[in-house]
């Protein structure tokens, strides 16, 4: 008689750790978004939109934040190899928590419910065509910065 011989099931793929995978993303996306949302909330606080109004602070919010986004994903995809957890971090969570695409539409809803639909479409169509013109115009600006310095 002889004794039994345990079976092993077929090694697979390494497993990844927690640390390599997805987990530090999330974290720091998480870490930028507050960031941000804290930095937009406290300029909301500085430059109050007054019922009816227009809304700046909301407005140049998204407009300067555009813009920062060019200029950022010019330097790291065409001047520095950032570290991979950089653009989570910056661009996703400090950006995207400080850009208010949210805030924009219940501003527009806000402007509705206080009988001024024209402000509020004004101020839709404004709000996109700056922040992508911003964006764009940043991004170029960065380019050619970039260029000239070139030796």
């Amino acid at each position: 008689m002889t004794a039994p011989q345990s079976v092993r099931a077929p090694a697979g793929p390494p497993r990844q750790s927690v640390w390599q995978g997805q987990a530090p993303v999330v974290a720091v996306v998480a870490l930028g978004g507050a960031l941000g949302a804290t930095a937009r909330y406290a300029l909301s606080l500085h430059w109050p939109t007054p019922p009816g109004g227009f809304p700046w602070a909301t407005f140049w919010t998204n407009v300067v934040g555009c813009a920062v986004i060019g200029v950022f994903m010019v330097v790291i995809t065409d001047v520095w190899a950032a570290h991979r957890l950089v653009r989570p971090f910056f661009g996703t969570g400090v950006l995207g928590g400080f850009t208010t695409f949210s805030t924009y539409a219940v501003d527009i809803q806000k402007l509705v419910d206080h009988g001024r639909p024209a402000t509020g479409l004004a101020y839709l169509a404004a709000t996109l065509f700056a922040a992508l013109t911003a964006v764009w115009l940043a991004s170029t600006a960065a380019r050619r910065v970039l260029k000239w310095r070139q030796p």
